[in-house]
């Protein structure tokens, strides 16, 4: 009932259907305490409303735990899970969420039985980062992009993408959270749909479109350019684009073709601030992340970040957020320090 091909084309073919479209689909959820709603959430929803769409329930679910019972999100969702046992059958497809997961040694050795049993796995965003980081698989695979960027840091990982989805010896690892996990729902399921069944699930998901797994994930606020007129789209790609030389309001304007003026005119009306105190903020919170989030020196996140000392990048932090860097780092090596402690 509908084209056998998987969605994404960036993903070696996924037939979770095992044997035909008219057998039903099983996922299985991993949950951890801590784990991550949005992508719960999200997963739910779309086979949900999957079912809907066919009119009868192809797709069916259950989240399953080393913990059973009733696991608690971060944010407070409940949810009910069977125990994760070794000794029944396999599901159809795994999914492992994201949260407070890279310790739990569960989900790596039931993700191994799938594998032997050929059938596909799904690591979400904490959990792809755990994998990646463990196993360095020589195949394709990617997180969420900040994670990248610690994991970048922290060692060598060839294979590792920016993508929103890849594929690699049966594991499929994503970013997870929001829209990301519907698109990455709708991928896996899409044997069973017709494109018009594609696009009536993606319509009553309110997605605006369904992305390829080939898709670069959007990393800064630029890519949202259904946000602003196309000028603003411009200044905010060329600002994000010379974060470490930071140019001059005369000569963001010189490139759009408007005077100083204008540009500023256009800024405040858009993002009600002007266009120089944007791009310092812009800068501050680039240097935040590096700060909270990498081990790199002060004064190298200072000229990373255009800001040239060590002072200046204190003083600006400070300014907008009430802490100096080196109150940041603090927190962060506390932070570093119980993990590794667990």
């Amino acid at each position: 009932m509908g084209r056998q091909e998987a969605y994404f084309d960036g993903v070696d073919s996924i037939d979770p259907t095992l044997g035909g479209t008219k057998s039903q689909s099983v996922f299985q959820i991993f949950v951890t305490e801590g784990f991550a709603e949005a992508e719960v959430a999200s997963i739910l929803t779309t086979l949900r409303t999957a079912n809907k769409v066919l009119a009868r329930p192809v797709f069916s679910w259950s989240c399953v735990s080393d913990t059973p019972g009733y696991v608690k999100s971060r944010g407070g969702m409940i949810v009910e899970a069977e125990p994760l046992a070794d000794d029944v059958p396999a599901p159809h497809t795994m999914i492992v969420v994201g949260g407070d997961i890279d310790k739990n040694r569960a989900w790596p050795r039931k993700m191994r039985q799938m594998q032997r049993k050929m059938l596909p796995v799904v690591l979400l965003s904490e959990a792809a980062t755990s994998y990646i980081r463990q196993a360095n698989p020589s195949g394709k695979v990617t997180t969420h992009w900040r994670e990248a960027v610690k994991l970048a840091e922290t060692g060598f990982y060839p294979a590792l993408s920016t993508r929103f989805c890849e594929k690699s010896n049966g594991v499929i690892t994503a970013p997870g959270g929001g829209a990301s996990t519907s698109e990455l729902m709708i991928g896996l399921i899409a044997p069973f749909l017709t494109s018009e069944q594609i696009a009536e699930l993606g319509n009553r998901l309110l997605l605006g479109t369904i992305r390829s797994s080939e898709a670069e994930q959007p990393t800064h606020i630029a890519y949202n350019a259904g946000l602003f007129d196309p000028q603003i789209t411009q200044v905010l790609r060329m600002m994000e684009n010379a974060i470490t030389d930071p140019l001059q309001m005369p000569a963001l304007a010189q490139e759009i073709g408007v005077s100083t003026r204008q540009l500023e005119r256009t800024f405040k009306a858009a993002l009600n601030e002007t266009p120089a105190r944007f791009y310092k903020r812009l800068r501050v919170k680039r240097a935040r992340v590096m700060v909270e989030e990498t081990l790199l020196p002060l004064i190298e996140i200072a000229v990373a970040t255009g800001f040239g000392s060590i002072n200046t990048l204190s003083k600006a932090i400070k300014d907008e957020y009430g802490v100096t860097p080196s109150k940041m780092r603090e927190r962060k090596s506390v932070r570093l320090l119980r993990f590794e402690a667990a």
